[in-house]
């Protein structure tokens, strides 16, 4: 007898996922579809180093290969081999922080998905920077928490408003997201600034997530100060990896380093721990390029921040020469975040842009809330020359929209 089934029904995706966006990789849709018509495209959007004139320095691949050949191939220590732990802890020590516990991970973004899985339970909120990088926004939604913005004041070099994100807090905050040097807008934080944010952390009883992917990438002559720098007993969780200042996107190698008095941290940290060991542990064999990373040659650094700062230059000068376009100065990583100084909607614009004249950027409303008026980012790690034919193309696409 043949056993009668019922009809099959779409398979409906779960209400964690409504919201969830990302911007720098969905504009890319709109770029494909101009690809396919044969137009060329000039690509702004993502900041991998890369795909452009940047190279893994030989001696960080050479110390992963030789890892591979000495048979560090299965599994490792959930929490990340013994010495890339101690490079790292030896890292935040030389930059101030005392660490209480450190977790090699799949690049910075599983570090901050676990620390904000084993923090934040439904209904409750996080307050993160608008414009800051989404990832923090999509994580938030799976959790079903609330990415609740503070403003970034642009007329004050794009610095936290102190004043803002205290307005934002309630009974239900449960952290303070710091990007620093910021992404989109390639801000810089002063300690002043720093220790007001402290200082609210402390009033609320607040964890400080602290994500510093690009702290060794400043374009100007002020340090990069870490907030667990300034204090060693606030809970305060440090995000770094490979990724950007060692020019290794696609190792997937990141960290998180734990700080604070360890009565106030030891559950939080073994919540993550838990989730370091559910999901076994980072690549083995590329773990050995964190040590040789840290401690080895740094002249790639010296000359990324020396090309980064020519082309920070042109980027400023020739964007603020374009009627209807200002653009603050950004004095760390690798983007630019104009204002649009026409009446317009930005992912509109950014969409335009690319269909007429192929130069990829992210609408800034892509990177959250606020600012209410119109922005987009662009990276600008390409080259001289590929930089300049982008802001030939969009002054001329300007003189048109505007």
């Amino acid at each position: 007898m043949t056993r009668q089934m019922g009809e099959l029904k779409k398979v409906r995706p779960s209400h964690r996922t409504e919201n969830i966006a990302y911007a720098i990789r969905d504009i890319v849709c709109v770029a494909e579809r101009r690809a396919e018509q044969g137009g060329d495209l000039i690509y702004l959007n993502i900041g991998d180093p890369i795909q452009f004139d940047f190279r893994t320095p030989p001696h960080m691949i050479e110390a992963a290969y030789e890892a591979m050949r000495a048979a560090h191939t299965g599994y490792s220590s959930s929490l990340g081999v013994p010495e890339a732990v101690a490079a790292i802890r030896r890292k935040a020590r030389q930059k101030g922080i005392e660490p209480y516990e450190i977790l090699v991970t799949n690049g910075a973004s599983e570090a901050i998905d676990f620390a904000l899985s084993a923090l934040v339970n439904k209904g409750e909120n996080v307050l993160v920077p608008s414009p800051g990088y989404p990832l923090y926004n999509a994580l938030l939604s799976r959790l079903i928490g609330e990415a609740r913005p503070y403003a970034l004041d642009e007329a004050n070099g794009w610095q936290p408003d102190v004043d803002h994100m205290a307005r934002q807090i309630d009974e239900r905050t449960r952290a303070i997201v710091l990007i620093n040097p910021n992404n989109p807008t390639g801000a810089v934080y002063s300690e002043e600034t720093l220790r007001q944010v402290i200082a609210l952390a402390r009033a609320h009883n607040l964890v400080l997530l602290s994500d510093e992917i690009y702290d060794q990438l400043i374009l100007n002559s002020k340090p990069h100060i870490s907030p667990a720098a300034l204090d060693p007993e606030l809970p305060i969780i440090t995000f770094n990896g490979l990724s950007k200042c060692y020019l290794a996107p696609g190792f997937r190698i990141g960290w998180a380093v734990v700080s604070g008095a360890p009565e106030l941290v030891e559950d939080y940290t073994e919540a993550m721990r838990k989730m370091a060991r559910a999901r076994l542990c980072a690549s083995h064999p590329k773990q050995f390029a964190i040590p040789s990373a840290l401690e080895g040659d740094q002249t790639h650094i010296q000359e990324a921040v020396s090309k980064l700062r020519r082309r920070r230059d042109l980027t400023v000068e020739r964007l603020n020469a374009i009627p209807g376009i200002s653009c603050q100065r950004p004095d760390g990583a690798f983007y630019a975040f104009p204002r649009l100084e026409v009446p317009v909607y930005d992912k509109d614009f950014a969409i335009d842009l690319i269909r007429e004249t192929g130069v990829v950027v992210v609408h800034g409303s892509g990177f959250g809330t606020l600012p209410r008026t119109p922005h987009f980012r662009m990276v600008f790690l390409p080259p001289e020359d590929v930089l300049s034919e982008a802001f030939d193309r969009l002054e001329s696409f300007m003189r048109r929209y505007a």
